[in-house]
């Protein structure tokens, strides 16, 4: 029996293509997207993928301050943050987080799908929101996909 024919494919840096990727977040559940967007940033769609590797796309997103939040979530969600001092803990609901600050409400959803390691921090540059429908990546000529 000839053992190289078993040999596991891991990719090279100089066999990773990467395209540029649009998706349209109007009237999509935050969730449903930021799922979608993380399987692309990760680049689990790919048959070259690896999970030590940045195989993904990079992802554009427009439109991030008309996503959806179904049930009562709108209300009830909050967000924390805290600055590490005693008594500094401010929770921000996400009616108000939508309003003030879109991209953080869906980039804080496909942080939250992505790996916890030093991976997720180099994913995360692949990725750019922006709360209306103009965007600053015309010249990469990115690919509209449907949600």
């Amino acid at each position: 029996m000839d053992t190289n024919s078993y040999k596991t494919y891991s990719p090279k840096a100089s066999d990773i293509e990467k395209k540029w990727v649009l998706v349209d977040a109007e009237g999509h559940a935050l969730g449903r997207v930021a799922s979608k967007v993380a399987t692309l940033l990760r680049g689990k769609h790919k048959p070259t993928f690896a999970p030590h590797m940045d195989t993904g796309d990079n992802v554009v997103i427009i439109n991030a301050e008309k996503v959806v939040l179904t049930g009562n979530k709108m209300k009830q969600k909050e967000y924390f943050s805290y600055s590490g001092h005693p008594g500094s803990e401010r929770f921000t609901s996400a009616e108000e987080m939508l309003e003030h600050h879109p991209e953080d409400v869906v980039k804080k959803a496909v942080k939250g799908m992505l790996p916890k390691n030093k991976l997720s921090s180099k994913l995360m540059t692949n990725l750019r929101i922006y709360a209306g429908p103009v965007h600053e990546q015309e010249a990469q000529q990115p690919e509209k996909i449907e949600l």
